[in-house]
């Protein structure tokens, strides 16, 4: 494969095994773009804002990957930023069905663009953004789940609470 393809996620906060899955796109596109997604129904410990800049400084050695925001339909962020597919991961069963579900609807939305999924390293099987905080809250190392950057804003947002 090649072109671009858009990472979508809430990222709140990005772990280990969103970057795993970004290297491993790297191995199947020319670009990737890390897209955090704007959802003002879902509550999030981070503002976008704060998503992109974390992401931005976790993913600042890569040359092939951007990162940015998006409101509103995925494919249609997509299709408007020209990319070929839409890289989403895997953790288990329990992602499946309604990965699943997403995957039909885009593709009944915007038949062209195709859904990529990859399994996250095994390492990272087990680890969600909600565990990371729910981890974090209560003080706890997370320094092997998180980039810096993420370890960093977590320590800071707590200390606040």
């Amino acid at each position: 494969m090649s072109g671009l393809a858009v990472y979508p996620g809430s990222f709140d906060p990005p772990t280990l095994g969103h970057l795993s899955l970004v290297d491993q796109g790297l191995t199947l596109f020319d670009r990737l773009v890390v897209a955090v997604a704007r959802n003002s129904a879902k509550a999030s410990l981070f503002t976008a804002e704060e998503r992109v800049t974390i992401l931005r400084e976790a993913l600042a050695g890569y040359d092939r990957v951007e990162v940015d925001s998006f409101e509103g339909l995925l494919v249609s962020y997509a299709r408007d930023r020209g990319a070929t597919a839409i890289l989403r991961g895997l953790r288990g069963t329990s992602d499946f069905e309604y990965e699943f579900q997403m995957a039909l609807v885009n593709r009944h939305l915007e038949p062209g663009l195709q859904s990529v999924y990859l399994m996250t390293d095994y390492r990272w099987l087990y680890l969600s953004s909600t565990i990371v905080k729910e981890v974090a809250a209560h003080g706890a190392d997370i320094g092997d789940m998180v980039p810096p950057a993420a370890a960093r804003a977590l320590a800071e947002k707590f200390r606040k609470v």
